[in-house]
């Protein structure tokens, strides 16, 4: 089976590409910009760790925008499934630049999705977020609820994608499968996430903002839980009959951001800093996810929970920033 994953050397692509090599059923294709959104180091060290796999892995280089270079990409290949995983991601970033949201999140995944139905490739699986869930009242949310009123520009992005998605289902025959990610941290997490953040001020004793005031929750998902649930689609993907999906890709679980801190400072052996501020314009209260729907399909829960993802997050962050 031959895979396109989009954003092969952003967070969870590089990750799921790793797990996929794992399965002699595949070769895979990456696409990557490899942007200075974040450490670009980052990116080229998952590069790296990914290019040892040469024989069933390719990378190309491209900006999924370009229209005429993604085109002969698809003509060059024949490919079974597209897992689109690159966008422009960050909820506060999108308060300072939003124009990077609108072409690479509504452009790019124009771009890929329109390919994908030229050139007739039934399955597409595309990264969503729990943002497009706003400020919900009612937990833990489902599929099922409003998703009409997102905070942020980042969201309100995500939620076209969904949409456009959901016409092209119905307009040209090709499954849809929306993931619905919520906070996904692990070893080599983006700079940009919490785990990261606070970890680095700890250690370096510097403070932390800590946004309402500390009261935050989060569905915080360990990365190995969120990969094995994508290939678990991408190898049951037969079994999923409706051509439009939306799904829930989560913990189940969620944790106040004092917890996380309380659990860095003792895994780390220092007090965090802390700077108590207002609640910032396109942030939600809390996550949860109700993840029934997938977890009956793939017959998968998540195994690693918060106390264990933490020593697992922070063993390597300690080896890598050493």
């Amino acid at each position: 089976m031959k895979v396109l994953v989009t954003g092969a050397t952003g967070f969870i692509g590089f990750n799921l590409i790793l797990n996929l090599l794992k399965f002699n059923q595949y070769q895979i294709d990456g696409v990557d910009n490899l942007n200075s959104y974040y450490d670009i180091k980052l990116k080229k060290d998952r590069l790296t760790i990914l290019e040892g796999s040469k024989k069933r892995f390719k990378f190309y280089k491209l900006n999924i925008c370009n229209k005429k270079k993604i085109n002969n990409l698809f003509k060059k290949n024949n490919y079974d499934i597209v897992v689109h995983l690159a966008a422009q991601a960050g909820v506060r970033y999108s308060l300072i630049d939003p124009k990077t949201y609108l072409k690479n999140n509504i452009d790019g995944f124009y771009n890929i999705i329109e390919n994908s139905k030229n050139f007739k490739i039934k399955n597409f699986i595309y990264a969503s977020t729990s943002s497009v869930y706003g400020n919900s009242k009612k937990f833990p949310l489902k599929e099922e609820y409003n998703t009409n009123n997102p905070e942020s520009f980042y969201a309100a992005t995500k939620k076209n994608n969904e949409i456009i998605a959901s016409s092209y289902s119905s307009l040209y025959d090709i499954k849809t499968i929306g993931l619905r990610f919520f906070t996904v941290y692990g070893p080599f997490g983006r700079p940009d996430m919490a785990h990261y953040k606070f970890t680095n001020a700890i250690i370096n004793k510097k403070s932390i903002l800590l946004f309402n005031n500390g009261n935050h929750y989060r569905d915080f998902t360990y990365i190995d839980d969120v990969t094995t649930m994508i290939s678990k689609i991408i190898s049951n993907v037969n079994k999923i009959k409706p051509k439009i999906n939306i799904f829930n890709i989560g913990s189940g679980e969620t944790v106040s951001l004092m917890k996380l801190i309380s659990l860095l400072e003792r895994e780390i052996g220092k007090k965090a800093l802390l700077e108590f501020v207002e609640m910032q314009k396109g942030d939600v209260y809390k996550t949860h996810s109700n993840i029934d729907n997938i977890s009956e399909i793939i017959k998968f829960k998540p195994k690693i929970n918060i106390n264990e993802g933490v020593k697992l997050y922070l063993k390597w962050f300690l080896k890598y920033y050493s």
